[in-house]
């Protein structure tokens, strides 16, 4: 059951991914054609928005690996504290901001990921807003016609 359940958690981002790949293309083809006007346009800026969001999220939370004192000594030539993670237990539970520390100078997280996820965030609340912002203008443009008729 779980093997399926993983399966179909792959076959959807490999889907969304493709799909987003998609949308990246058809954004930049109708930037040049002003359809940036259309609801379509925002709601495949959403999906990019998100997409890039929860992949860069993605690779925040995974960035220490399973062993993060292995990590840090291995891999990042970091000497690992332990005095220091277990007195800040807290900070790396947390969804936003990511943190794993190593120690109390070096973090796992790459510097880019926590202003990627929030500034991905900040774009879909924007496209929300212009979808709802559209969906508005265009039914009050129905019921004026309704109105007049």
């Amino acid at each position: 059951m779980k093997e399926t359940a993983l399966f179909a958690v792959v076959l959807g981002l490999a889907a969304w991914f493709v799909w987003n790949i998609w949308n990246v293309i058809q954004i930049f083809k109708e930037l040049r054609e002003r359809f940036w006007a259309r609801p379509m346009w925002w709601l495949r800026a959403l999906s990019v928005s998100l997409f890039a969001g929860t992949a860069a999220w993605l690779f925040g939370a995974f960035s220490g690996g399973l062993d993060v004192e292995e990590s840090c000594r291995l891999t990042h030539h970091q000497p690992y504290d332990a005095a220091y993670r277990s007195a800040h237990t807290e900070d790396f539970q947390r969804l936003f901001p990511l943190s794993n520390k190593c120690n109390a100078s070096y973090d796992l997280v790459p510097s880019w990921v926590n202003p990627t996820v929030a500034a991905c965030f900040v774009v879909a609340v924007l496209c929300v807003v212009a979808l709802g912002r559209l969906g508005l203008s265009r039914a009050l443009t129905v019921k004026r016609k309704e109105l007049r008729s």
